[in-house]
């Protein structure tokens, strides 16, 4: 019934509401409310979405596919967790399984990160993540867990 096999991943499982035709699978997105492509891309989205949820991010406070600008030019960042106080805490930038997590991937969430300023960024193509905590003086370094959501 689906276009492809949905790919298991290193994350937890979620009965995620899913519709397929011929030409194209659709996955319901809790947080818009609304069906989307389900791309492979989307599959890792959405898995991390709720990964963090699980993890005791709140709803409310986070954003799917922000807009920003980067030199001039619109872009989307894929996930932005804020603050109660409505602050960037955590960006996540999400690939598709099949694509090798490499400084590519990590120059893109740097270049959203110079606009957002979160000390928090995450990349991961579903199977592997990375987390980089950031401090005041540039300095950085990888983390081996998610951050606790700040209370």
């Amino acid at each position: 019934m689906y276009l492809w096999e949905v790919q298991e991943l290193n994350l937890p499982p979620y009965p995620f509401k899913l519709k397929g035709t011929e030409t194209q699978t659709q996955i319901f997105d809790e947080l818009r409310r609304k069906w989307f492509v389900c791309t492979p891309e989307e599959w890792v989205r959405q898995h991390l979405v709720m990964y963090l949820i699980q993890n005791g991010y709140p709803k409310g406070l986070i954003g799917i596919e922000q807009q920003l600008k980067v030199n001039g030019m619109t872009r989307r960042a894929d996930v932005v967790i804020y603050t109660t106080e409505r602050q960037p805490f955590l960006l996540v930038e999400c690939k598709a399984p099949e694509i090798k997590l490499s400084q590519k991937t990590l120059n893109q969430a740097v270049a959203y990160n110079s606009v957002l300023g979160v000390p928090h960024v995450m990349i991961s193509n579903g199977i592997e993540h990375f987390i980089i905590q950031t401090d005041l003086e540039g300095k950085s370094h990888y983390l081996s867990e998610l951050p606790e959501f700040p209370a």
